[in-house]
């Protein structure tokens, strides 16, 4: 089990968006970042309302391609550390038809299929819950961790994580299958 470390940062808002980052979960191998991403309907027409809400989900989002700018409505993670390694969950695309075999290049970033619940009230409000798979475990140093998304009117915005927190987190984990002690 991941060790948590309770963050609480809030990434970027707007109006209609509050992306937060609330806990790391810090594992032996690598840490969940989980993120919050919080809409709200506000001044948006329910179109614009439901694209904003549809365009969390990668698979909603025509193929990103090399030739062509990025689309307003992928919404974009990153990390850079102090080397220069980078990862971005930019190109990403949920294929579950094939498993990979080997680990990709580090440092890797994934971002895994959103949770989603709905409020009403006074202003319709949805909470997506994701997390982001960053592997291996980050250098023992502060490394930039970024977001950016232009149909929720977030412009690129970068926060500091501390790598030694989580390591030193990744340290109290505990295994799910500890080794048991052999029999004579």
């Amino acid at each position: 089990m991941g060790a948590v470390l309770v963050s609480g940062l809030t990434l970027a808002r707007t109006p209609n968006v509050a992306i937060t980052l609330p806990t790391i979960q810090a594992f032996s191998n690598g840490c969940l970042v989980n993120v919050d991403l919080v809409t709200r309907r506000r001044t948006l027409s329910p179109d614009d309302f439901q694209a904003l809400q549809l365009s969390v989900f990668p698979q909603m989002i025509a193929a990103v391609r090399a030739d062509r700018p990025l689309p307003d409505q992928l919404l974009r993670f990153g990390v850079r550390f102090a080397d220069g390694a980078k990862a971005t969950t930019v190109g990403q695309r949920l294929d579950r038809t094939r498993f990979p075999q080997d680990p990709p290049p580090a440092p890797h970033l994934s971002l895994l299929f959103p949770g989603m619940s709905m409020r009403s009230g006074d202003e319709d409000a949805g909470v997506k819950t994701m997390g982001l798979w960053l592997w291996p475990l980050p250098p023992e140093e502060s490394f930039e961790f970024a977001v950016e998304w232009p149909i929720g009117g977030i412009d690129l915005n970068i926060v500091e994580l501390d790598g030694a927190a989580i390591a030193a987190a990744a340290r109290q984990a505990v295994s799910y299958w500890p080794e048991l002690p052999q029999n004579g």
